[in-house]
């Protein structure tokens, strides 16, 4: 009796190929969701307090994929800085070269400000650091050092041309830049602080500060 022909096992399908990209874009995306639960937790108990473990499971991710990203928790905070405040400073720096009047300068500034940190998460960021710079030395030296001192030299040269244009009189501004700073900071800090109180309109009160700044010179 012939015996029946045996019929080749159906070949098993292959996987779909990953799409070119994908797996670097996964990576991004991981890294993504780590920085964002790491700034909702540092922002909920503060640097000291916060864990990763704690991050690892807002961002739905092990623990140990947060160390193929980043060496420490410190680490994990340096990166916050880096990608969400340095690229600001670079584009602060840009507009600070353009060749207009200083006061539509600094009413870029301001746009920018209000526009891209507060009204975003990157205001958390400063003030976190705020906070917790204090304590933390190494974490206020580096934001020191990637941002703040960008931003200081970048508004001294801004002021500096402003009188050599007859812009504005005096030299108070260029010895002491933080103090265009500081209202943008206040803004932040009120924000936190007493905004369910007295809500703060930010941008009115950058662009006062501009007309106390600029007031000597539209003075008749």
């Amino acid at each position: 009796m012939q015996k029946p022909e045996r019929k080749p096992p159906a070949a098993k399908p292959k996987p779909p190929r990953e799409r070119p990209g994908a797996r670097a874009e996964k990576a991004a995306a991981r890294r993504d969701a780590i920085l964002t639960a790491a700034l909702d937790e540092f922002s909920a108990k503060g640097f000291a307090a916060a864990r990763l473990d704690d991050v690892a499971r807002r961002a739905e991710v092990a623990k140990g994929t947060i160390y193929l990203h980043f060496r420490d928790k410190e680490a994990l905070f340096q990166e916050l800085i880096r990608s969400e405040l340095v690229p600001l400073v670079g584009k602060l720096e840009t507009i600070a070269r353009i060749d207009l009047p200083t006061r539509t300068i600094a009413e870029r500034i301001v746009d920018v400000f209000v526009d891209e940190v507060f009204g975003t998460r990157r205001k958390d960021v400063i003030r976190l650091i705020i906070s917790e710079g204090p304590r933390f030395p190494q974490i206020a030296e580096f934001h020191y050092r990637a941002v703040v001192s960008r931003a200081i030299a970048a508004l001294r040269g801004v002021v500096q041309h402003a009188i050599e244009r007859g812009e504005l009189d005096g030299d108070a501004l260029v010895r002491f830049p933080q103090l265009m700073m500081a209202p943008a900071l206040l803004g932040i800090v009120w924000n936190g602080l007493f905004d369910r109180f007295e809500p703060l309109d930010v941008r009115s009160l950058l662009r006062a500060h501009l007309d106390l700044v600029f007031a000597e010179r539209r003075a008749p």
